[in-house]
């Protein structure tokens, strides 16, 4: 009876509204009447009783309408404590004011890469209290010329989280991203040398990012998560240690093996100023997607931040990646991308997983196969402790399977307003704003669908003739991109194919080659061979006729008939006698 009693207040405005249903029910009530009681009727009546109808109709309409607002307007004046001035409240109030938005739900992102860019983009859809905490360190790329030139670390991740966070993102995006070309600065991008002078400006870092929030009027904020230079270090599971990130597939791939655990050196780096209070006074906390264990893991890693995530009151959700990536989680699933997460930072760093419902055109699913990716198996009852939530999150972007910003920050605020409906919070402002947010995003990307679809068809039916229109079959039309992608996948493996053929046969020729250079060596050898047998036989025979002839030119000179003297004769036949004589003996 007291709250009753509040609505007829002179202060709330609500007994006029009151008043004008209540005049507009008496005047369609009269109309009705004179219309039943009439014993004859007449064009004038008629249209006297119409008419009479008609207002008394329009002032109940009128009256509910803006009793409404006012509901609203009292409801966001006695609820709403952040508004320093009541005195003019009005339905705008609820929809336009920038503080609602300001002290929406505290949400911070943690990770780094194209994932946490894509969640951000989203996000900023629905509320202004988002924090991105990036990581700076290089995990052992090599340096670039601008980064050698101006001696900064590398900020590529901040600057593309500042990008995504911006109102006027593509202006932005041009801006941060351009190279010089000519002169003394070629080589080097805007964004290096804006961070450079800041620095000088600002003396550190850390000031310079935040400052930078500011400058380009993002929509939250991005702060790094440690100021500490560092490189992650892979652990294989043989044994094997790598120190620089880009090696780390590549190595995985060579040696068949898989990442046993990550490490970072060195292991004590500090949070940078701010990380650890903005995750405890969180509302949500979202971690991934992107590479696990090149850019999940490692932030971390970070000395203190798991422990304020774990201790946090704040909603923890792990958005999974919907591909796998090679050389990093081969035949992964979904499973194993939370239970690799747990052994590196323990029990309670996710509450929630957000995965996709894995219904993707197999045409495209085929073209990563080609590639070594494979979709991420969905065997959630492998982890225990964890509420899953299975939502559509992926698009078809430049023949890439991508996260959709605008489905996975949905899917969030989705779960942040079932938390509130939880806590009995249905009437506060921030659920209020974030559940006809939703609603109307929702709204809105069917009626983009719906207009994408008439912009296909009617830009389908400019660019085909009449004659193709009436042969073209309805399963044509309904599946001609999943055609068009299966030709593309197709001539894709056959280039492929053609390739590894080509391949195989230069490397045949190749060992052709070789192989036939190998016997002409062996001949080579055995002629050589050969030829040094023939030059010994040979030496040995001229050695053997040289003996002969010496030994021939050694005789004496009787056995070569040399003429012989009287003496020498006589003394020859004496001898023959007496030889035949003993004979006779």
């Amino acid at each position: 009876m007291k709250g009753l009693s509040q609505w007829f207040k002179a202060s709330n405005k609500m007994k006029r509204w009151i008043f004008l249903i209540l005049i507009g029910i008496i005047l369609a009530c009269y109309g009705l009447a004179e219309i039943l009681v009439m014993k004859e009727i007449s064009f004038q009546e008629v249209g006297k009783v119409v008419v009479i109808f008609v207002i008394g109709f329009i002032s109940i309409v009128l009256g509910l309408v803006f009793l409404s607002k006012r509901t609203l307007e009292i409801l966001i004046e006695s609820t709403d404590d952040r508004m320093e001035n009541k005195n003019n409240v009005n339905i705008n109030s609820l929809i336009f004011n920038k503080t609602v938005y300001d002290q929406g739900p505290n949400i911070v992102v943690i990770g780094g890469g194209t994932g946490l860019n894509t969640v951000l983009e989203g996000l900023k859809n629905y509320t202004n209290n988002v924090t991105a905490i990036v990581t700076v360190s290089d995990y052992g790329e090599a340096a670039t010329n601008s980064r050698k030139e101006l001696d900064l670390l590398p900020l590529n991740d901040i600057k593309d989280s500042i990008v995504s966070l911006a109102t006027k993102q593509e202006e932005i995006e041009k801006l941060m991203n351009y190279e010089f070309k000519k002169g003394k600065l070629q080589g080097i991008h805007f964004s290096d040398i804006y961070f450079s002078a800041m620095n000088e400006i600002h003396g550190n870092l850390e000031d310079s990012i935040i400052k930078s929030n500011e400058i380009f009027n993002i929509i939250g904020k991005v702060i790094p998560v440690t100021l500490d230079e560092m490189k992650i270090v892979a652990e294989l599971a043989n044994g094997y240690i790598v120190e620089e990130k880009s090696k780390i597939p590549e190595i995985v791939s060579e040696k068949i093996t898989k990442i046993n655990r990550i490490l970072l050196n060195p292991s004590n780096c500090r949070p940078a100023p701010g990380v650890i209070d903005i995750i405890k006074n969180a509302d949500c906390i979202i971690i991934g997607p992107g590479s696990l264990y090149t850019n999940v893991i490692p932030n971390l890693l970070v000395s203190g931040v798991a422990k304020a995530i774990k201790e946090s009151i704040a909603i923890k959700v792990y958005i999974s990646n919907i591909m796998t990536e090679p050389g990093q989680t081969d035949n992964f699933s979904v499973s194993d991308h939370l239970n690799a997460i747990i052994e590196h930072c323990g029990q309670g760093i996710v509450d929630y997983c957000i995965y996709d419902t894995g219904e993707i055109i197999p045409e495209f699913i085929k073209k990563y196969n080609l590639e070594g990716q494979d979709i991420v198996e969905q065997d959630i009852e492998k982890v225990k402790g964890i509420k899953f939530i299975q939502r559509n999150l992926s698009m078809i972007a430049d023949n890439h399977i991508r996260h959709d910003p605008n489905l996975v920050a949905s899917s969030i605020i989705e779960l942040i307003c079932d938390d509130l409906k939880y806590q009995d919070k249905q009437n506060d402002p921030q659920y209020l704003m974030l559940n006809t947010k939703l609603r109307e995003e929702k709204r809105i990307n069917k009626i983009k669908k719906d207009m994408a679809k008439k912009e296909k068809k009617a830009k389908k039916g400019k660019n085909v003739k009449i004659a193709e229109k009436k042969n073209t079959s309805k399963f044509s039309n309904k599946y001609s991109q999943r055609i068009a992608s299966i030709r593309e996948a197709d001539e894709k493996a056959r280039l492929k194919m053609e390739k590894e053929a080509t391949k195989k046969i230069k490397k045949d020729a190749k060992t052709e080659k070789e192989d036939t250079k190998k016997v002409k060596k062996e001949i080579k050898e055995r002629n050589k061979t050969t030829k040094i047998q023939t030059n010994k036989s040979a030496e040995k025979t001229a050695k053997m006729q040289t003996t002969k002839k010496v030994q021939k030119t050694t005789k004496p000179k009787s056995a070569r008939g040399r003429k012989k003297t009287p003496q020498q004769i006589r003394e020859e036949m004496i001898e023959e006698l007496e030889n035949s004589n003993l004979k006779n003996k």
